[in-house]
């Protein structure tokens, strides 16, 4: 068996295939979470946001109305 520095079999060329996968499935998992939960990215409707906005009461009936017939026209 062959003995390197960095370890078992490290000296037959392929070592760097070991590292290689290990950034790669790095990235996957990275990429994965970022497609799982895109942080500040809203693929809300308008309309759903300005509903939410009148159930946290952040805007009034009266705004709502407003700001709905400003988005339906």
């Amino acid at each position: 068996m062959m003995y390197t520095m960095m370890g078992y079999g490290m000296g037959y060329g392929f070592g760097w295939i070991y590292p290689l996968l290990i950034f790669i499935g790095f990235f996957l998992v990275v990429w994965w979470l970022i497609k799982q939960n895109p942080q500040g990215v809203s693929s809300d409707k308008p309309l759903v946001i300005l509903q939410r906005r009148l159930a946290r009461g952040e805007i009034t009936p009266k705004e709502y109305n407003a700001l709905k017939k400003e988005l339906e026209d």
